[in-house]
Protein backbone atom coordinates (compact mmCIF):
# COMPACT_ATOMS: atom_id res chain seq x y z
CA UNK A 1 0.00 0.00 0.00
CA UNK A 2 1.52 3.66 -0.96
CA UNK A 3 1.69 6.34 1.55
CA UNK A 4 -1.36 8.20 0.07
CA UNK A 5 -3.72 5.25 0.26
CA UNK A 6 -2.32 4.83 3.92
CA UNK A 7 -3.38 7.90 5.09
CA UNK A 8 -6.60 8.32 3.23
CA UNK A 9 -7.70 4.95 4.07
CA UNK A 10 -10.40 5.77 6.67
CA UNK A 11 -11.35 8.94 5.12
CA UNK A 12 -15.28 9.11 6.20
CA UNK A 13 -14.83 5.93 8.58
CA UNK A 14 -15.30 7.12 12.68
CA UNK A 15 -11.76 6.98 14.33
CA UNK A 16 -10.96 6.52 17.56
CA UNK A 17 -8.81 9.26 19.40
CA UNK A 18 -6.14 9.24 21.71
CA UNK A 19 -3.54 11.57 23.21
CA UNK A 20 -0.92 9.50 23.47
CA UNK A 21 -0.51 5.70 21.17
CA UNK A 22 2.68 3.26 22.45
CA UNK A 23 3.82 1.11 20.24
CA UNK A 24 5.13 -2.15 22.26
CA UNK A 25 5.42 -3.03 25.86
CA UNK A 26 8.65 -4.28 26.24
CA UNK A 27 10.63 -2.28 29.09
CA UNK A 28 9.94 1.07 27.26
CA UNK A 29 7.04 0.63 26.67
CA UNK A 30 5.81 -0.38 30.14
CA UNK A 31 7.83 2.35 31.78
CA UNK A 32 6.54 5.31 29.33
CA UNK A 33 3.58 3.90 30.42
CA UNK A 34 4.02 3.71 34.05
CA UNK A 35 4.83 8.00 34.10
CA UNK A 36 1.34 8.61 31.88
CA UNK A 37 -0.91 6.69 33.71
CA UNK A 38 -0.13 8.38 36.45
CA UNK A 39 -1.45 12.02 34.75
CA UNK A 40 -5.20 12.48 34.65
CA UNK A 41 -6.89 13.76 32.07
CA UNK A 42 -4.61 11.71 29.63
CA UNK A 43 -6.26 9.12 26.95
CA UNK A 44 -3.11 6.16 26.40
CA UNK A 45 -3.52 3.86 24.59
CA UNK A 46 -0.47 0.66 24.39
CA UNK A 47 -0.83 -1.62 21.56
CA UNK A 48 1.09 -5.11 21.69
CA UNK A 49 1.20 -7.65 18.92
CA UNK A 50 1.65 -10.19 21.15
CA UNK A 51 -0.48 -11.84 23.74
CA UNK A 52 -0.98 -10.33 27.42
CA UNK A 53 1.79 -11.81 30.19
CA UNK A 54 -0.36 -14.73 31.68
CA UNK A 55 -1.10 -15.79 28.07
CA UNK A 56 2.68 -15.69 26.76
CA UNK A 57 3.57 -19.58 27.09
CA UNK A 58 6.06 -21.28 24.83
CA UNK A 59 5.74 -24.76 23.46
CA UNK A 60 9.63 -25.75 23.83
CA UNK A 61 10.30 -28.01 26.60
CA UNK A 62 12.68 -30.43 27.87
CA UNK A 63 11.48 -32.90 25.64
CA UNK A 64 10.69 -31.30 22.55
CA UNK A 65 12.77 -31.54 19.85
CA UNK A 66 13.12 -27.91 18.77
CA UNK A 67 11.36 -24.55 18.12
CA UNK A 68 8.07 -24.41 15.69
CA UNK A 69 8.30 -20.72 14.98
CA UNK A 70 5.16 -19.34 16.35
CA UNK A 71 4.31 -16.46 14.78
CA UNK A 72 4.68 -14.35 17.02
CA UNK A 73 7.18 -15.76 19.09
CA UNK A 74 6.04 -15.62 22.83
CA UNK A 75 9.64 -15.70 23.76
CA UNK A 76 10.14 -12.31 22.51
CA UNK A 77 6.75 -10.92 21.79
CA UNK A 78 3.84 -9.77 23.69
CA UNK A 79 3.40 -7.62 27.56
CA UNK A 80 6.92 -7.37 28.62
CA UNK A 81 8.59 -8.10 25.62
CA UNK A 82 11.68 -10.30 25.01
CA UNK A 83 12.23 -8.82 29.06
CA UNK A 84 9.33 -11.29 30.38
CA UNK A 85 11.65 -14.16 29.36
CA UNK A 86 15.43 -12.56 30.12
CA UNK A 87 17.27 -13.30 32.87
CA UNK A 88 16.47 -10.03 34.38
CA UNK A 89 19.47 -7.95 34.83
CA UNK A 90 19.55 -4.64 35.71
CA UNK A 91 22.62 -2.89 35.38
CA UNK A 92 22.97 -0.01 37.11
CA UNK A 93 25.74 1.67 34.96
CA UNK A 94 25.40 4.90 32.62
CA UNK A 95 28.70 2.99 30.87
CA UNK A 96 27.52 -0.19 29.48
CA UNK A 97 23.81 -1.24 28.61
CA UNK A 98 23.16 1.40 25.38
CA UNK A 99 24.17 4.88 23.98
CA UNK A 100 22.27 7.15 26.10
CA UNK A 101 25.37 8.56 27.52
CA UNK A 102 26.41 9.85 23.73
CA UNK A 103 22.76 11.49 24.31
CA UNK A 104 23.00 13.31 27.44
CA UNK A 105 25.68 13.99 30.09
CA UNK A 106 26.17 11.24 32.84
CA UNK A 107 24.89 12.80 35.34
CA UNK A 108 21.28 13.01 34.45
CA UNK A 109 21.39 9.71 33.14
CA UNK A 110 22.82 8.05 35.98
CA UNK A 111 19.54 10.35 37.88
CA UNK A 112 17.11 9.02 35.32
CA UNK A 113 19.23 4.99 35.85
CA UNK A 114 18.38 5.61 39.60
CA UNK A 115 15.20 6.43 39.30
CA UNK A 116 14.18 3.29 36.90
CA UNK A 117 15.70 1.21 39.52
CA UNK A 118 13.33 2.48 42.28
CA UNK A 119 10.62 1.65 40.12
CA UNK A 120 11.77 -1.66 39.91
CA UNK A 121 12.59 -2.22 43.56
CA UNK A 122 9.23 -0.56 44.34
CA UNK A 123 7.25 -3.39 41.49
CA UNK A 124 9.74 -6.23 43.88
CA UNK A 125 13.02 -6.54 42.61
CA UNK A 126 15.40 -8.01 44.82
CA UNK A 127 17.76 -5.59 46.84
CA UNK A 128 20.74 -7.34 46.49
CA UNK A 129 23.43 -5.56 43.94
CA UNK A 130 26.56 -7.00 42.78
CA UNK A 131 30.00 -5.30 41.45
CA UNK A 132 30.99 -3.48 44.53
CA UNK A 133 33.78 -4.05 47.32
CA UNK A 134 37.51 -4.64 47.03
CA UNK A 135 37.49 -8.41 45.21
CA UNK A 136 36.31 -6.65 42.30
CA UNK A 137 39.19 -4.39 41.81
CA UNK A 138 41.30 -7.41 42.23
CA UNK A 139 39.95 -9.05 39.47
CA UNK A 140 39.79 -6.28 37.02
CA UNK A 141 43.86 -6.17 37.43
CA UNK A 142 43.83 -9.96 37.02
CA UNK A 143 41.43 -9.35 33.46
CA UNK A 144 44.49 -7.01 32.51
CA UNK A 145 47.53 -9.42 33.07
CA UNK A 146 45.26 -11.80 30.79
CA UNK A 147 44.71 -8.98 27.86
CA UNK A 148 41.01 -8.46 29.03
CA UNK A 149 39.35 -5.37 30.37
CA UNK A 150 37.27 -5.65 32.74
CA UNK A 151 34.35 -3.72 32.98
CA UNK A 152 32.77 -3.44 36.59
CA UNK A 153 29.28 -2.86 36.71
CA UNK A 154 27.06 -2.51 39.83
CA UNK A 155 24.02 -5.37 38.75
CA UNK A 156 21.06 -6.26 40.53
CA UNK A 157 19.64 -9.33 39.32
CA UNK A 158 15.89 -10.84 39.35
CA UNK A 159 15.78 -14.29 37.36
CA UNK A 160 13.59 -15.06 35.00
CA UNK A 161 10.64 -16.29 37.28
CA UNK A 162 10.59 -12.33 39.26
CA UNK A 163 11.31 -10.60 36.34
CA UNK A 164 7.93 -12.01 35.18
CA UNK A 165 6.38 -11.03 38.87
CA UNK A 166 7.57 -7.68 38.64
CA UNK A 167 5.77 -6.95 34.80
CA UNK A 168 2.60 -8.55 36.37
CA UNK A 169 2.14 -5.97 39.48
CA UNK A 170 3.66 -3.19 36.93
CA UNK A 171 0.95 -4.35 34.46
CA UNK A 172 -1.52 -4.25 37.06
CA UNK A 173 -0.75 -0.21 38.06
CA UNK A 174 -1.08 0.49 34.13
CA UNK A 175 -4.30 -1.13 33.61
CA UNK A 176 -5.90 0.85 35.93
CA UNK A 177 -5.00 3.98 34.10
CA UNK A 178 -4.36 3.60 30.58
CA UNK A 179 -5.99 0.87 27.92
CA UNK A 180 -3.78 -1.54 27.07
CA UNK A 181 -4.39 -3.57 23.82
CA UNK A 182 -2.84 -7.00 23.18
CA UNK A 183 -2.78 -8.90 20.48
CA UNK A 184 -3.05 -6.08 18.11
CA UNK A 185 -0.17 -4.87 15.14
CA UNK A 186 0.80 -1.62 14.57
CA UNK A 187 0.94 -1.90 10.91
CA UNK A 188 1.63 2.15 9.80
CA UNK A 189 2.38 5.29 11.45
CA UNK A 190 0.27 7.99 10.27
CA UNK A 191 1.79 11.49 9.44
CA UNK A 192 0.13 14.88 7.80
CA UNK A 193 2.65 17.44 7.18
CA UNK A 194 5.17 15.93 8.99
CA UNK A 195 3.66 16.28 12.21
CA UNK A 196 1.71 12.70 13.36
CA UNK A 197 -1.69 11.89 13.06
CA UNK A 198 -2.59 8.52 14.54
CA UNK A 199 -1.42 4.58 13.67
CA UNK A 200 -2.99 1.97 11.29
CA UNK A 201 -3.35 -1.25 12.83
CA UNK A 202 -2.74 -5.06 10.56
CA UNK A 203 -6.55 -5.13 11.13
CA UNK A 204 -7.14 -2.10 9.08
CA UNK A 205 -8.79 0.25 12.22
CA UNK A 206 -6.92 3.71 12.11
CA UNK A 207 -6.51 5.14 15.50
CA UNK A 208 -6.18 8.94 15.48
CA UNK A 209 -3.61 10.45 18.30
CA UNK A 210 -1.26 13.18 18.98
CA UNK A 211 1.65 11.41 20.22
CA UNK A 212 3.26 8.19 19.25
CA UNK A 213 5.56 6.84 20.84
CA UNK A 214 7.02 3.74 19.11
CA UNK A 215 8.89 1.45 21.34
CA UNK A 216 8.94 -1.64 19.28
CA UNK A 217 11.89 -4.13 20.72
CA UNK A 218 14.43 -5.77 19.00
CA UNK A 219 12.02 -8.18 17.83
CA UNK A 220 10.67 -5.14 15.69
CA UNK A 221 13.58 -3.44 14.51
CA UNK A 222 13.34 -4.21 11.11
CA UNK A 223 9.48 -2.89 10.99
CA UNK A 224 10.95 0.66 12.84
CA UNK A 225 13.19 0.52 10.07
CA UNK A 226 10.80 0.37 7.36
CA UNK A 227 8.83 3.28 8.74
CA UNK A 228 11.84 5.36 8.91
CA UNK A 229 12.12 5.01 5.54
CA UNK A 230 9.06 5.18 4.46
CA UNK A 231 9.10 8.37 6.29
CA UNK A 232 12.08 9.33 5.03
CA UNK A 233 13.75 9.97 8.19
CA UNK A 234 17.35 9.41 8.88
CA UNK A 235 19.11 6.42 10.02
CA UNK A 236 22.06 4.49 9.99
CA UNK A 237 23.32 0.68 10.80
CA UNK A 238 24.24 -0.11 13.97
CA UNK A 239 27.25 -2.96 13.99
CA UNK A 240 25.88 -6.66 14.22
CA UNK A 241 26.74 -8.75 16.97
CA UNK A 242 27.44 -12.14 15.91
CA UNK A 243 28.40 -15.36 18.62
CA UNK A 244 27.94 -17.91 20.14
CA UNK A 245 26.71 -19.02 23.53
CA UNK A 246 29.37 -21.04 26.09
CA UNK A 247 28.45 -22.85 28.47
CA UNK A 248 31.13 -24.43 31.57
CA UNK A 249 31.23 -26.54 34.81
CA UNK A 250 29.53 -23.66 37.28
CA UNK A 251 32.00 -23.94 39.62
CA UNK A 252 34.70 -22.22 36.90
CA UNK A 253 33.13 -19.13 36.63
CA UNK A 254 32.29 -18.92 40.95
CA UNK A 255 34.74 -16.38 41.78
CA UNK A 256 34.21 -13.68 39.24
CA UNK A 257 30.33 -14.35 39.32
CA UNK A 258 30.10 -14.61 43.21
CA UNK A 259 31.51 -10.97 42.83
CA UNK A 260 29.92 -9.37 39.92
CA UNK A 261 27.23 -11.91 38.98
CA UNK A 262 27.74 -10.36 35.28
CA UNK A 263 31.31 -10.30 34.23
CA UNK A 264 31.55 -7.94 30.73
CA UNK A 265 34.64 -8.83 29.36
CA UNK A 266 36.06 -7.14 26.61
CA UNK A 267 39.21 -8.31 24.30
CA UNK A 268 40.52 -7.51 20.89
CA UNK A 269 41.75 -10.44 18.47
CA UNK A 270 45.47 -10.41 17.82
CA UNK A 271 44.85 -11.47 14.20
CA UNK A 272 41.87 -9.43 12.91
CA UNK A 273 41.69 -6.76 15.55
CA UNK A 274 37.94 -7.48 15.64
CA UNK A 275 36.36 -6.14 19.28
CA UNK A 276 34.60 -9.10 21.49
CA UNK A 277 32.78 -8.90 24.14
CA UNK A 278 30.79 -11.12 27.35
CA UNK A 279 27.18 -10.61 27.64
CA UNK A 280 24.57 -12.02 29.40
CA UNK A 281 26.12 -14.44 31.73
CA UNK A 282 23.83 -17.10 33.61
CA UNK A 283 25.09 -18.40 36.56
CA UNK A 284 23.53 -21.69 37.34
CA UNK A 285 21.32 -20.62 34.34
CA UNK A 286 20.28 -22.73 31.20
CA UNK A 287 21.07 -22.32 27.52
CA UNK A 288 17.31 -21.44 26.02
CA UNK A 289 16.01 -21.07 22.13
CA UNK A 290 14.44 -17.95 21.17
CA UNK A 291 13.21 -17.09 17.74
CA UNK A 292 13.30 -13.65 16.12
CA UNK A 293 9.86 -13.22 15.14
CA UNK A 294 9.09 -10.58 12.55
CA UNK A 295 7.96 -11.41 8.85
CA UNK A 296 11.08 -13.53 8.32
CA UNK A 297 12.14 -15.59 11.47
CA UNK A 298 15.06 -17.75 12.45
CA UNK A 299 16.42 -19.52 15.61
CA UNK A 300 18.73 -18.20 17.95
CA UNK A 301 20.15 -19.43 21.49
CA UNK A 302 20.15 -17.41 24.40
CA UNK A 303 20.68 -17.83 28.19
CA UNK A 304 18.38 -17.71 31.14
CA UNK A 305 18.48 -17.56 35.50
CA UNK A 306 15.94 -18.21 37.54
CA UNK A 307 16.15 -16.83 42.05
CA UNK A 308 14.65 -19.85 42.77
CA UNK A 309 16.53 -22.69 41.26
CA UNK A 310 20.01 -23.07 40.18
CA UNK A 311 21.55 -25.57 37.54
CA UNK A 312 25.69 -27.02 37.59
CA UNK A 313 26.48 -24.94 34.81
CA UNK A 314 27.41 -20.63 34.24
CA UNK A 315 26.34 -20.13 30.53
CA UNK A 316 27.47 -16.90 28.27
CA UNK A 317 27.66 -15.02 24.80
CA UNK A 318 30.79 -14.17 22.98
CA UNK A 319 29.98 -11.37 20.44
CA UNK A 320 31.86 -10.50 17.71
CA UNK A 321 30.85 -6.81 16.97
CA UNK A 322 30.88 -5.76 12.96
CA UNK A 323 30.35 -2.23 12.04
CA UNK A 324 29.65 -2.45 7.99
CA UNK A 325 30.30 0.22 5.21
CA UNK A 326 28.93 1.08 2.02
CA UNK A 327 26.90 -0.43 0.00
CA UNK A 328 26.13 -3.05 2.32
CA UNK A 329 23.37 -1.36 4.65
CA UNK A 330 21.02 -4.93 5.80
CA UNK A 331 22.89 -5.94 9.46
CA UNK A 332 19.79 -7.51 10.14
CA UNK A 333 20.07 -9.82 6.80
CA UNK A 334 23.46 -10.79 7.53
CA UNK A 335 23.00 -11.88 10.94
CA UNK A 336 19.71 -13.96 9.91
CA UNK A 337 21.68 -15.52 7.64
CA UNK A 338 24.27 -17.02 9.32
CA UNK A 339 21.86 -17.91 12.33
CA UNK A 340 19.34 -19.58 9.18
CA UNK A 341 22.80 -22.27 8.28
CA UNK A 342 23.31 -23.04 11.61
CA UNK A 343 19.22 -24.10 12.03
CA UNK A 344 19.64 -25.99 8.25
CA UNK A 345 22.85 -28.19 10.10
CA UNK A 346 20.91 -28.82 13.46
CA UNK A 347 17.50 -28.18 12.97
CA UNK A 348 17.42 -25.48 15.35
CA UNK A 349 20.41 -24.83 17.71
CA UNK A 350 23.72 -26.25 17.14
CA UNK A 351 25.89 -27.10 19.87
CA UNK A 352 29.94 -28.51 19.45
CA UNK A 353 32.73 -29.27 21.88
CA UNK A 354 35.28 -27.21 22.58
CA UNK A 355 37.79 -29.69 21.81
CA UNK A 356 35.99 -31.26 18.99
CA UNK A 357 36.14 -27.90 17.22
CA UNK A 358 39.95 -27.36 18.44
CA UNK A 359 40.71 -31.20 16.80
CA UNK A 360 38.61 -30.07 13.53
CA UNK A 361 35.76 -32.45 14.29
CA UNK A 362 32.17 -32.29 14.24
CA UNK A 363 30.34 -33.50 17.74
CA UNK A 364 28.40 -36.11 17.64
CA UNK A 365 25.88 -37.07 20.18
CA UNK A 366 27.89 -39.99 22.17
CA UNK A 367 30.89 -37.25 21.89
CA UNK A 368 28.42 -34.74 23.82
CA UNK A 369 27.24 -37.63 26.21
CA UNK A 370 31.25 -38.06 27.25
CA UNK A 371 31.58 -34.60 28.02
CA UNK A 372 31.69 -33.36 31.88
CA UNK A 373 29.39 -30.34 30.93
CA UNK A 374 25.87 -31.66 30.52
CA UNK A 375 24.06 -29.45 28.05
CA UNK A 376 21.00 -27.62 29.76
CA UNK A 377 19.58 -27.21 26.31
CA UNK A 378 19.21 -31.18 25.15
CA UNK A 379 17.25 -30.13 22.03
CA UNK A 380 20.58 -28.91 20.70
CA UNK A 381 21.68 -30.83 17.64
CA UNK A 382 25.27 -31.52 18.01
CA UNK A 383 27.10 -30.65 14.99
CA UNK A 384 30.49 -28.26 13.54
CA UNK A 385 30.59 -24.56 13.87
CA UNK A 386 33.01 -24.12 11.72
CA UNK A 387 30.53 -24.94 8.68
CA UNK A 388 28.36 -21.81 9.99
CA UNK A 389 30.74 -18.99 11.49
CA UNK A 390 33.08 -17.18 9.41
CA UNK A 391 36.59 -17.55 9.92
CA UNK A 392 37.39 -14.40 11.36
CA UNK A 393 34.89 -14.75 13.69
CA UNK A 394 35.39 -18.01 14.95
CA UNK A 395 39.62 -17.50 14.90
CA UNK A 396 38.43 -14.45 17.41
CA UNK A 397 36.10 -16.29 19.46
CA UNK A 398 38.99 -19.49 20.27
CA UNK A 399 41.36 -16.17 20.99
CA UNK A 400 39.25 -14.78 23.72
CA UNK A 401 38.52 -17.86 24.97
CA UNK A 402 42.29 -18.67 25.86
CA UNK A 403 42.27 -15.28 27.55
CA UNK A 404 39.45 -16.06 29.52
CA UNK A 405 40.79 -19.31 30.49
CA UNK A 406 44.33 -17.46 31.98
CA UNK A 407 41.30 -15.33 34.05
CA UNK A 408 39.83 -18.29 34.86
CA UNK A 409 41.10 -21.71 34.32
CA UNK A 410 38.69 -24.24 32.95
CA UNK A 411 37.14 -21.71 30.52
CA UNK A 412 39.11 -23.07 26.97
CA UNK A 413 38.30 -26.80 28.17
CA UNK A 414 37.90 -29.84 25.86
CA UNK A 415 34.54 -30.44 27.31
CA UNK A 416 33.25 -26.31 27.23
CA UNK A 417 30.39 -26.17 25.19
CA UNK A 418 29.71 -23.93 22.25
CA UNK A 419 26.04 -23.16 20.57
CA UNK A 420 25.05 -20.97 17.97
CA UNK A 421 24.27 -18.60 17.01
CA UNK A 422 23.81 -16.12 18.92
CA UNK A 423 23.08 -12.71 17.22
CA UNK A 424 21.63 -9.34 18.51
CA UNK A 425 19.84 -7.51 16.12
CA UNK A 426 20.47 -3.56 16.67
CA UNK A 427 19.70 -1.90 12.93
CA UNK A 428 18.23 1.36 12.77
CA UNK A 429 19.99 3.69 15.00
CA UNK A 430 17.51 6.67 14.20
CA UNK A 431 18.34 10.19 14.47
CA UNK A 432 17.01 11.72 17.58
CA UNK A 433 17.11 14.56 19.26
CA UNK A 434 17.85 14.75 23.47
CA UNK A 435 14.28 13.98 24.37
CA UNK A 436 14.00 11.21 21.54
CA UNK A 437 11.92 12.83 18.93
CA UNK A 438 12.37 11.71 15.60
CA UNK A 439 12.06 13.90 12.33
CA UNK A 440 8.56 13.44 12.21
CA UNK A 441 7.24 16.01 15.10
CA UNK A 442 5.51 14.09 18.35
CA UNK A 443 7.25 10.68 17.31
CA UNK A 444 8.98 9.50 19.49
CA UNK A 445 10.86 6.38 18.94
CA UNK A 446 12.95 4.66 22.26
CA UNK A 447 14.38 1.29 23.21
CA UNK A 448 16.15 -1.60 21.95
CA UNK A 449 14.56 -1.24 18.87
CA UNK A 450 15.25 2.27 18.15
CA UNK A 451 19.03 1.23 18.62
CA UNK A 452 19.50 3.57 21.19
CA UNK A 453 19.60 0.94 23.86
CA UNK A 454 20.93 -2.67 25.04
CA UNK A 455 18.84 -3.71 28.14
CA UNK A 456 16.77 -3.44 30.65
CA UNK A 457 17.62 -0.32 32.43
CA UNK A 458 18.35 2.23 29.51
CA UNK A 459 15.58 0.74 27.48
CA UNK A 460 13.40 1.60 30.61
CA UNK A 461 15.14 5.46 30.82
CA UNK A 462 14.30 5.56 27.56
CA UNK A 463 10.45 4.88 27.98
CA UNK A 464 10.67 7.48 30.90
CA UNK A 465 12.05 10.09 28.79
CA UNK A 466 9.74 10.30 25.93
CA UNK A 467 6.70 9.69 28.22
CA UNK A 468 8.18 13.41 30.45
CA UNK A 469 8.53 15.28 27.18
CA UNK A 470 4.94 14.46 26.33
CA UNK A 471 3.53 15.38 29.61
CA UNK A 472 5.54 18.47 29.69
CA UNK A 473 3.84 19.12 26.11
CA UNK A 474 0.33 18.74 26.94
CA UNK A 475 0.68 20.84 30.18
Amino acid sequence: MKRKEIVTVGKGKPVKHYDVIIIGSGPAGIFAALELCRQKGLKVLLLEKGHDLEKRKCKITKASSGCSLCMPCNMVSGLGGAGAYSDGKLTLSSEVGGRLGEMMDHDRLNRLIEYVDSLYLKYGAPTKVYGDGESVEALKRRATMAELKLIPVRIRHMGTDRSRQVLRAMRNDIGNGIEIRTDTEARHVLVEGQKISGVLTAGGEILSCDYVIAAPGREGSDWLSREAQWLGLKIKSNPVDVGVRVEVAAPVLEELTGALYECKLEYYSKVFDNRLRTFCMCPGGEVIIEATGGDDPVITVNGASYSGRKTENTNFAILVSTDFTEPFHEPIAYGKYLARLANILSGGVLVQRLGDLMDGHRSTPERIKRSVVTPTLPSAGPGDLSFVLPYRHLISIIEMLKAMDRLAPGVASRHTLIYGVEVKFYSSQLELSANLETGVKNLFAAGDGAGVSRGLVQASVCGVMAAREIIKRVK
